[in-house]
């Protein structure tokens, strides 16, 4: 569909435009190279007969004088692909037609294109030593054919200059206009991958998102539901209407903070705009109290220290997801009401964070495949931080990050 596009377009261009595409090709890629040479050696050896036909009778070629006119503009069909192989073949030719003393007019056209072909492709260290050896051939010739032609080798070598002087100007051109090209694709990659990276982390950053609000929601609606049954068939004679009352309140309540969350979260998946310009309210530091109390009510013993006053939004966000996490995990795996101490406060520079429970589960507790640990980990980087997690000094498991306050974290959640 491009490469159509493409030819539609080319094709409806103005010839100018044409002109100027051909000349910042590369002539060693250019397509259909060989046949436009080989009709540019056809229409440079029509030129060349005109040329000696239309000089005075004196100096129009013989028959060997034709042949060696005509035989050096063959090679030109093969000019890109050896410049200076095809230079000396014409040379050979050119040489003894000189020396006939026939038109001196008519091949210098075959020898200026390839000596342009030479500049345009080659060095520039290579194309002022084949013109000092063309000038040199040519100043021997003129003083062995011509002694008295000052002012014919003046013209000769003119022409000589101009045009590998012209083969250079178009080869440092062309070169300027490739570096641009490449400048500007470079930045259009750039562009798409930056683009491809946002979205990847927009996408990573919504999935830690679902799994910390479900994970958090789906276990402490267990832990409660589990505390609804048990009073159920505790005692069913004496049954505790307030307490299964209160069970299903925290579930009931559970459930619409979970369903708010997930709102947010669906909606930012929605948004038409551009990633990460309409962000839902980030969950900060004065979430933290909540968490807290809703472990408690999953029976958890928790006590809580929070030393900080103010911190910014990723960070705050950060801190809060971590400590989600951490206390999901204490309420899934440590074992009925364990004991687990949260901290937050400030101290050089960076928010600490450290969840530690008692470990007061009856049996070891064996590492379950997930993303917890990970999803922890990623929050704090996300905001230049590190986690660790790990047994604690005194059993159970701790949980700790340090996460710098000097950042937000490039805005992200």
């Amino acid at each position: 569909m491009n490469s159509v596009q493409a030819t539609t377009k080319a094709a409806r261009s103005r010839p100018g435009e044409r002109i100027m595409a051909a000349i910042n090709r590369d002539p060693l890629t250019a397509p259909h190279r060989t046949r436009n040479d080989a009709l540019l050696a056809v229409a440079w050896a029509v030129l060349a007969t005109a040329m000696a036909l239309l000089g005075g009778k004196d100096v129009r070629p013989d028959a060997l004088g034709w042949t060696l006119l005509l035989a050096a503009h063959v090679p030109l069909v093969w000019r890109r692909r050896r410049p200076l192989l095809v230079l000396l073949v014409a040379m050979v030719c050119i040489a003894p037609y000189h020396a006939l003393e026939n038109n001196h007019a008519a091949p210098i056209f075959a020898t200026m294109v390839v000596l342009y072909t030479i500049a345009a492709t080659g060095t520039v260290r290579r194309t002022l030593l084949t013109g000092a050896a063309v000038l040199g051939v040519t100043l021997i010739l003129n003083a062995l054919t011509n002694p008295d032609g000052t002012v014919e080798l003046l013209r000769i070598s003119g022409w000589v200059f101009a045009f590998l002087f012209c083969g250079i100007d178009v080869r440092y051109y062309r070169r300027y206009v490739a570096a641009i090209v490449e400048r500007a694709e470079r930045a259009e990659r750039t562009r798409e991958e930056e683009a491809r990276r946002r979205v990847a982390e927009e996408r990573l950053r919504i999935a830690r998102d679902l799994h910390d609000l479900l994970a958090h929601s789906i276990t402490l609606i267990g832990v409660q539901t589990s505390v609804a049954a048990h009073v159920l068939a505790a005692d069913p004679e004496r049954l505790n209407r307030e307490a299964i009352a209160k069970s299903l309140d925290d579930i009931a309540g559970t459930c619409r903070t979970a369903r708010g969350e997930l709102r947010t979260t669906l909606e930012l998946l929605r948004e038409q705009g551009a990633v990460g310009e309409a962000r839902g309210p980030l969950p900060g530091l004065d979430g933290v109290p909540d968490l807290v109390a809703a472990a408690r009510l999953a029976g958890a013993r928790v006590a809580s220290e929070v030393r900080v006053r103010e911190a910014p939004p990723a960070v705050g966000a950060a801190a809060y997801r971590i400590v989600q996490e951490a206390l999901t995990n204490v309420v899934r795996h440590a074992g009925p009401e364990p004991a687990v101490r949260v901290e937050l406060y400030e101290e050089q520079g960076a928010l600490r964070v450290s969840v530690t429970d008692d470990g007061s589960c009856p049996a070891p507790r064996a590492p379950v495949p997930g993303y917890g640990l990970v999803g922890m980990r990623e929050r704090a980087r996300s905001v230049g931080g590190t986690l660790d997690a790990g047994p604690g000094d005194e059993g159970g498991f701790r949980v700790s990050a340090v996460l710098p306050v000097g950042t937000d974290g490039g805005g992200q959640r």
